[in-house]
């Protein structure tokens, strides 16, 4: 910065002065927003924005300037006019620029990830919502000084087309930062500036605006599965695993409206499992800012995108709102048969895993021709980059379905029983002196035993073998498998040492029991379903039927035996007419 004639001439550098010499700066915070006081699109909530402290910073390469210069500079911007985001128009905007950050993300190349920008979220104080970017060359400039929450003042900047698709605000201009754009904290100021706003879109909003990559817009609803479990104290999330995949599927549903699923990618999937973990109790209420209307096997779905913030509960003031409507309407937080997934038949089952097999050679495919446009206003010298992103890949994919079968057969010869870490279920591994969790990370837990059930299972003409998992194994029979494992040895407690550590416990009559009747799975269709790496389909919940038929009580005469590793009852294999029965699956 330097005085010619007597006028502040403005540099390079876009940090403005105190009076005191000093930066006026922020911690270097690329962190979301506490969410605290946000408010809904329909009442704007205004509070007094924070004063930041003053730290000295001086920029790399730069030469200091004298508190009278910064003086001069400060009353020469004070006659600049204040401009709203609603008078933000194409090119240099004269004015100065008022607002609150309220949130950044990185803007990368799809196909060679390079970093491009920072696209930010920002609102005035009047509640209005606009996007601002700042190219790669500048974010090392700008954003040491930056925090979302923190509200500043913006001179010499320049209105340029907004994104055509996937955008986030309703203008469509964008406010782009310069190589001769001042930035500088808003301090002291007595204009109250919102928080946050968010855009809702109801379920027939999205579903017209699906598969259109227009406008990003915001969900909050209620869950109701959390990687196909239900909400209750035993709900744990397999952070490796969303970790490798990258991604986690949530069932929401709004009020009482039809279920959903939204699928969690990247920083997403990351923030609600940080945020779940801190809970300290399941949370019920979910908010998604910016999600992606898509349609996956046949149905609406949600995916967030790199904008995208999660909030739960209590966060933000939708969230709270929505949890006390939820407090008044339990009936529609319980109600069990409510339809979370989509119903499928076993022969409709392997029909979808062969298409979407399929659809992994053609989603690779059409991902190498997705391309990136650069628009560049050589007045300016400047760069607005916008990437064509689904952000929504099928080759990562995991569904849920419900099936109606019967049981057939339940396999043995194997044991029925895995014993799991007594914290996160995961399979536990033999150490040296004690048992080990890998997942936990602990050299000692707690061992518990839990199902892992293989089940003969038809309809109609079409046969499978399902996995019972876990708490589906309870949801089968009643009673949790360690329970069955006491009993077990509790019986053969005279057998002593001649039990060792290999000895295979014979299936429970409680689970041979289950043969004959008919449930509703809920079945698991995984990646290695899809590439074929495995052929069985994992259950995570077992339903009763809505209307369940009549079951005659089984004789004591009731024959037993064992055909190719499975228990079968003799009365059975004439019933259910195993040879006219197609396996459809290996």
């Amino acid at each position: 910065m330097s005085l010619s004639n007597g006028k502040a001439i403005v540099s390079h550098d876009p940090i403005v002065k105190k009076p005191n010499g000093k930066d006026a700066v922020s911690s270097t915070v690329l962190d979301q927003p506490t969410g605290k006081n946000a408010v809904s699109s329909a009442k704007v909530h205004k509070v007094m924005p924070a004063v930041s402290s003053a730290v000295p910073i001086q920029p790399s390469g730069k030469t200091a300037v004298s508190s009278v210069k910064v003086d001069k500079v400060r009353s020469s911007a004070k006659v600049d006019k204040v401009l709203f985001f609603r008078d933000v128009s194409f090119g240099i905007q004269e004015g100065e620029l008022r607002f609150r950050l309220i949130h950044l993300w990185e803007a990368r190349n799809v196909l060679t990830k390079t970093l491009i920008g920072l696209e930010m979220l920002l609102i005035d104080e009047q509640g209005s919502v606009i996007q601002g970017f700042i190219p790669s060359a500048r974010i090392d400039t700008y954003l040491p000084h930056m925090k979302a929450g923190s509200v500043y003042r913006l001179n010499k900047c320049f209105g340029s087309n907004s994104k055509v698709m996937y955008r986030v605000a309703e203008p469509r201009v964008v406010i782009s930062f310069t190589s001769n754009s001042v930035l500088s904290d808003l301090e002291d100021s007595r204009v109250n500036f919102p928080d946050d706003r968010f855009r809702f879109h109801s379920y027939k909003e999205f579903e017209a605006a699906c598969d259109l990559k227009g406008d990003l817009y915001d969900y909050v609803g209620h869950l109701k599965l959390v990687n196909g479990q239900t909400l209750n104290a035993s709900v744990v999330l397999d952070e490796e695993e969303i970790a490798s995949t990258r991604r986690l599927l949530l069932h929401v549903q709004t009020h009482d409206g039809p279920v959903m699923k939204l699928y969690l990618w990247d920083q997403a999937a990351a923030d609600f499992c940080a945020k779940f973990k801190l809970h300290g109790s399941t949370p019920r209420v979910i908010l998604v800012t910016t999600v992606n209307p898509k349609r996956f096997g046949g149905a609406l779905a949600l995916a967030s995108m790199s904008s995208s913030r999660v909030f739960l509960d209590f966060d933000v003031q939708p969230t709270r709102d929505y949890v006390t409507w939820l407090d008044s309407n339990l009936d529609v937080a319980n109600r069990v048969d409510a339809k979370v997934t989509e119903t499928m038949t076993i022969g409709e089952l392997f029909s979808y895993i062969k298409q979407e097999a399929a659809k992994i050679c053609l989603e690779d495919s059409s991902i190498l021709r997705k391309v990136s446009s650069v628009y560049i206003d050589l007045n300016m010298f400047f760069a607005v980059v916008i990437i064509f992103s689904s952000n929504f890949c099928l080759n990562t994919q995991v569904a849920w379905f419900e099936c109606t079968a019967t049981v057939d057969a339940v396999f043995h010869g194997s044991p029925w029983y895995y014993i799991g870490c007594g914290v996160c279920h995961t399979k536990a591994i033999k150490g040296p002196t004690s048992l080990m969790c890998q997942k936990c990370g602990k050299h000692e837990v707690d061992g518990v035993p839990q199902y892992l059930t293989k089940l003969s299972v038809y309809d109609n003409n079409d046969q499978a073998v399902f996995v019972i998992l876990g708490e589906a194994g309870h949801e089968l029979t009643g009673k949790q498998a360690s329970e069955l494992v006491e009993s077990y040895f509790e019986a053969n407690e005279s057998m002593g040492d001649s039990m060792g550590d290999d000895h295979l416990i014979p299936v429970p009559q409680t689970l041979v029991d289950t043969i004959g009747r008919t449930y509703r799975f809920i079945v698991k269709v995984s990646d290695r379903n899809l590439k074929g790496q495995i052929h069985t389909l994992t259950v995570t919940k077992v339903l009763p039927l809505d209307a369940p038929e009549p079951v005659e009580a089984l004789v004591e005469t009731v024959s037993e035996e064992t055909v190719d590793g499975r228990v079968k009852r003799g009365s059975d294999l004439v019933e259910s007419g195993e040879a006219k029965r197609a396996k459809s699956g290996n």
